[in-house]
């Protein structure tokens, strides 16, 4: 199942571009590691204890210090059989049977005459197991019903066959012939580890040198396909080269599992090993499955995207600049989303693989999430908002936008808040159930409303003349002419101001380009005015005395 499983997931890697090379060198070392595991251990028995037959004890029973429990009794790392008693007191008869077993092994591997004897006796009602004389363990009613069997001494039978058989197969492995057969194995094992991982390093730095690519700056001006490219690409270098560093670590750490694992003098070890890392290589694999699905996923989005922008069948009537700030909005919200969605996932495969029952968890979570969204009815008006504002397109990140009596530039844009940052580089944070009227300034295009004072004096025709002409060579001028998306337009005289005529024009411009436009407008037209003669008027007071006596005296005086 798990092998089926990565080579299902490698093929679907190989599926996107620049990813041929890796896909083989993954698949390698996956069904490498795979071939050592079952190519190099011994048919006699398993040497590599798998993690789920590793937990210490069951319960049959609420968790108390009475209810009945399991444990493994272990010779030279491998499983023997199970014992049963109260979790109060078993973990020490464990240990009693466990430093037993050893001193008997070691003597009887000692002995000259190298037989075994392994027997059952009666004592007080209950069998009583002895190896070579030497008492080991009493069977009693919780042993036999572990062994699913009604009279204890139809489990010390079994138990007796089972020592026997394995202390006969210890002794063995001990043999000088055994050992050197095993030794060589370890070093077959050995030397397929380097050369797996030399090819899988080989492997990883030829994929390096075929996706090295001169990368440009990303701007505004940059198209909207090849920043996806580039993050799908990021995305994808990102899941490969830590495939590679789980395929290293599967090499290095499986192979020399399997090498502790052929010697009965190492194979503690190896059990060792396995139970103290046990929760840390769940949770690990856990964590990093994780992380790798989330980069994939992003990868993944970006494609979609990609493949729906090239194909023409996403926003086809709005300009590349609107479709840039719309699809990465789009964009970014779903990866926010598939990021909790995986990390959620995680937490409770987490959960699962240390033998926790998430059900009662998740039901407990739903009753809590009831709570807290009876208590938190603004977060969710927050995230209907924001949705209703990312569908219908009301604004996107790059926007310049004005909120009641707030305006910027959207830096950041999620389900709950909208960040914009102003004019004198404050983050202004606003939580989207305020949103009520918002307006957009840099949606699909924008317009430069200019209002240009002339004297009262001025020849208006002259004047209207000399703003047209500035208007349209600005708009032949190939340095403006993208950013200019009509003639200018010029209304005439908009009203009578204290400073003199206004004069007003309207120039269509790309989104976000109306001030830079202006600006430049401006500068092109105060040239042109004074080399037309025309003044912009500067405001001026004039000041009027109606008592005629006041000024007669005071003319007087001076005389």
């Amino acid at each position: 199942m798990a092998l089926a499983y990565s080579v299902t997931y490698c093929y679907s890697i190989a599926d996107v571009p620049e990813g041929g090379v890796l896909v083989r060198s993954q698949f390698l070392a996956i069904a490498g590691s795979i071939a050592i595991s079952v190519w190099f251990v011994p048919k006699a028995d398993a040497q590599f204890p798998f993690l789920h037959n590793l937990l210490p004890s069951t319960s049959s029973s609420n968790d108390s210090e009475s209810k009945i429990v399991s444990n493994w009794i272990y010779l030279d790392g491998r499983r023997l059989f199970q014992i049963a008693g109260p979790k109060a007191n078993l973990t020490e008869r464990t240990e009693n049977i466990q430093e037993k077993l050893l001193q008997i092994s070691q003597d009887y591997f000692t002995s000259p005459s190298k037989e075994v004897k392994v027997d059952s006796r009666t004592l007080n009602g209950l069998p009583v197991i002895y190896v070579n004389d030497q008492y080991l363990m009493t069977i009693n009613s919780q042993d036999a019903k572990l062994r699913q069997v009604d009279d204890p001494s139809d489990a010390a039978n079994q138990i007796v066959q089972t020592l026997e058989e394995r202390l006969k197969l210890a002794l063995l492995e001990r043999q000088t012939t055994s050992l050197t057969r095993q030794g060589a194995i370890a070093a077959g094992t050995g030397l397929t580890m380097i050369i797996m991982s030399w090819g899988l390093y080989g492997w990883q730095r030829r994929s390096k040198e075929h996706s090295v690519q001169p990368l440009q700056p990303i701007s505004l001006d940059t198209p909207l396909t090849t920043q996806l490219k580039r993050q799908q690409h990021t995305n994808l270098k990102e899941v490969k080269r830590r495939l590679f560093q789980l395929g290293q670590a599967g090499i290095w750490g499986g192979g020399i599992l399997i090498i502790l694992g052929l010697f009965p003098y190492t194979r503690s070890l190896q059990l060792g090993i396995f139970l103290g890392l046990e929760i840390p290589l769940q949770v690990g694999v856990v964590a990093l499955g994780t992380y790798v699905s989330i980069r994939f996923s992003y990868a993944l989005i970006d494609r979609f995207t990609t493949a729906i922008v090239s194909s023409g069948a996403l926003l086809i009537s709005e300009t590349s600049e609107r479709l840039q700030l719309r699809v990465s909005t789009i964009s970014w919200v779903s990866k926010g989303i598939i990021t909790i969605a995986w990390v959620v996932v995680g937490f409770l495969l987490a959960l699962m693989s240390l033998g926790i029952n998430i059900f009662p968890l998740l039901a407990g979570a739903s009753l809590i999430g009831v709570a807290v969204s009876l208590a938190s009815q603004s977060l969710i008006k927050d995230a209907i908002n924001g949705f209703l504002i990312i569908v219908e397109d009301q604004y996107a990140l790059g926007d310049v936008i004005s909120v009641g009596n707030v305006e910027g530039l959207v830096e950041n844009l999620n389900l709950r808040i909208t960040q914009l940052r102003d004019s004198e580089g404050r983050l202004i944070t606003i939580p989207n159930s305020e949103i009520k009227i918002v307006a957009n300034l840099s949606s699909r295009w924008s317009r430069a409303d200019l209002n240009i004072p002339v004297a009262y004096n001025t020849n208006v025709d002259e004047a209207l003349k000399v703003i047209k002409a500035v208007g349209l060579e600005m708009e032949q001028d190939p340095l403006w002419e993208q950013q200019i998306l009509e003639t200018p337009e010029v209304l005439g005289v908009d009203s009578f101001g204290e400073r003199g005529l206004i004069l007003r024009v309207w120039i269509k411009t790309q989104p976000l380009k109306q001030w830079d436009v202006a600006r430049e407008y401006r500068h092109r037209l105060k040239v042109a005015l004074d080399k037309a003669g025309i003044s912009i008027p500067v405001l001026q007071q004039g000041i009027w005395i109606n008592d005629f006596e006041l000024l007669k005296s005071h003319v007087d005086g001076k005389g």
